[in-house]
């Protein structure tokens, strides 16, 4: 009798064989987009209900005028149960959600694990609901993005549909978290690097268009924050935008920069149970003495964003030893400025899940904010409006960290309506942009990859450099021979091969040396000498050797150093493996770019 699981594998595979007949590529695509967006968008709000549900269950009744003691044990116990989920029950790092999205991109034919259809989900809705300082837009990237991969895999599509479909997935999800369709087609361009062609501009809005209207659907078609525009831009404000955009630039390399140092602090620590404690720690205090940084601080946004004076304002320092003290309004925000980073850091690396969207939104909402008080202060004859600039700052700060101003632009137009500020946030995205470029190169998603050589960009010699591996280049047909060999057994070896180098290989796969076929074509026919020689006497060291997980860039650098046509390959462990050619090399790379620069 045949397995429930047979059963399926029948059925599915004349599923391909009726859709290889009667539905074209391209209408596959569009189906495939079309269900990523759906399945997508229906992680998300089961993600942001989970969140908000468990929040509301453990905060309903805190005292908003004085101390809440529990604000010392939840976030610790969020991170605590994120981390026996990670560790017991997925067994896998689900971290870094973006960075994963890239590195599969580009290290793994858009192959992402099918479980991350699902974990983020889980485990950011469990961290946040219970205080974690992070955000749940990226896991929920990478939820579509392994939607997207798995069902590519499923209907065994090619490589680069799947990075397609990797896309799409990214592409949805911003656009239903978020109700920002054009954002979620600009991030996948921006942040992911996909390469935009006409074949893959459809699909994209086809998936970010279908979240988009299943969020609308379960949630109203309003923007995300209530936002009104009251004071209309002007062009005289527009120095004090640049300003304002310089140090959202600022801003954001504090966060990077101060978030790979305590990250550093976290990867030097093995012990979970010790991270834990440190996060814990960390965030906890933190959270206590400044609730806002609780969750993912949409609330302090809203406020500061759609709030009409001061007393609006002021309610963003209930719950806190600030509380009532309407006059250190100023101080308790730049508190967060502060120590936003180490609460978002100790979350991740303690044990939680969550991503830095959230996070970039909070401090640029903050920057902006302030900026605008203190301007007013000091500049009384043109004055800014703090809101407006507060949505201005929201731009700033997450075109920085992401190096994606025209995201960070569309982004905050479509989740707060505020298209009338469209001019002023092109501005504000530019400037942070171009300040913090001039210090990180890279964004804080794309550097841990980048470090490695493992980024793809839009520079095409450097993606095709990127998506060869050594491993793919690697040729094994080659006889080997050993050091005592003598030079009539050499001969035998040779009258087999089709090769003119011959790897000399001693008894512990070691690579010794190795023997080129003109250095002893002089003497190869002459038996008389076949007992007189060995082959260590006639091998030679070869010019170079390179590693199996090496980047193919620093390959053919090694190639260009070295001026060799054939360089030996070894193992992790000193094994020889094989040799790489330059043919061999170049081939591979007019093959790549072909299939990545096909329309």
């Amino acid at each position: 009798m045949k397995t429930f699981e047979e059963h399926q594998d029948g059925w599915f595979a004349h599923l391909l064989q009726w859709r290889e007949k009667h539905v074209s590529e391209k209408q596959l695509i569009l189906f495939l987009a079309l269900l990523v967006g759906w399945a997508t968008a229906t992680a998300a709000l089961v993600m942001k209900s989970l969140i908000h549900f468990i929040e509301w269950l453990l905060t309903y009744n805190f005292d908003r005028l004085g101390f809440n003691w529990l604000y010392l044990i939840y976030p610790v116990l969020g991170i605590l149960f994120t981390g026996l989920f990670v560790r017991h029950i997925v067994k896998d790092d689900i971290g870094h959600g973006v960075t994963k999205i890239l590195y599969a991109i580009s290290r793994r034919q858009g192959r992402i694990k099918s479980h991350n259809s699902w974990t983020s989900v889980v485990a950011a809705s469990i961290t946040i609901g219970f205080g974690g300082s992070v955000g749940g837009e990226a896991p929920i990237v990478l939820t579509g993005s392994a939607i997207g991969s798995h069902l590519g895999q499923l209907f065994k599509m090619e490589h680069r549909t799947l990075l397609l479909l990797v896309g799409c997935g990214a592409a949805g999800a911003i656009s239903g978290i978020f109700k920002a369709p054009i954002a979620g087609v600009v991030f996948t361009l921006e942040v992911l690097m996909l390469d935009l062609t006409m074949s893959s501009l459809l699909p994209l809005l086809v998936s970010c268009a279908t979240a988009a209207c299943f969020t609308y659907a379960y949630s109203g078609s309003g923007a995300m924050f209530d936002f009104h525009l009251q004071d209309p831009f002007v062009v005289e404000r527009v120095p004090a935008t640049i300003m304002m955009g310089i140090c959202c630039g600022f801003m954001s390399l504090y966060f990077t920069r101060v978030m790979n140092w305590f990250e550093g602090i976290f990867g030097r620590i093995s012990h979970p149970y010790k991270k834990l404690a440190l996060g814990g720690v960390v965030i906890s205090i933190l959270i206590f003495l400044f609730p806002s940084l609780y969750g993912e601080g949409y609330s302090l946004i809203d406020v500061l964003v759609t709030g009409h004076g001061p007393s609006d304002w002021d309610t963003v320092m209930e719950r806190s030893i600030f509380a009532g003290m309407d006059n250190l309004l100023l101080v308790y925000l730049g508190l967060l400025l502060l120590t936003k980073v180490f609460a978002t850091t100790a979350t991740n690396g303690g044990g939680g899940c969550g991503g830095t969207f959230a996070p970039s939104l909070f401090l640029g909402c903050i920057v902006g904010f302030i900026f605008a008080r203190l301007w007013n202060g000091w500049v009384e004859s043109i004055q800014v409006p703090e809101t407006n600039f507060a949505l201005l700052g929201m731009a700033g700060v997450m075109s920085g960290v992401m190096h994606a101003p025209l995201t960070g632009m569309f982004l905050i137009a479509e989740l707060s309506g505020g298209y009338d500020l469209f001019v002023p946030l092109m501005i504000s995205s530019v400037s942070a942009y171009l300040t913090i470029i001039a210090f990180e190169p890279h964004s804080i998603y794309s550097m841990r990859l980048a470090k490695r050589g493992e980024l793809l960009t839009h520079n095409k010699d450097a993606s095709v450099m990127t998506l060869m591996t050594v491993e793919t280049v690697i040729e094994k047909d080659f006889n080997t021979v050993t050091p005592e060999m003598d030079l009539g057994e050499l001969v035998t070896v040779i009258s087999k091969s089709r090769r003119n180098l011959f790897p000399v290989v001693d008894g512990t796969g070691s690579l010794r040396g190795v023997v080129l076929l003109d250095d002893i074509r002089n003497i190869m026919f002459r038996p008389e000498l076949y007992h007189r020689f060995n082959v260590e006497r006639l091998m030679s060291a070869p010019v170079a050797r390179l590693r199996v997980d090496q980047s193919m860039l620093s390959v053919v650098q090694k190639f260009d150093e070295t001026n060799a046509w054939n360089l030996p390959v070894e193992d992790t462990d000193g094994k020889f493996m094989g040799f790489i050619s330059k043919s061999r090399i170049y081939s591979t790379y007019r093959q790549v770019l072909a299939d990545l620069s096909a329309d």
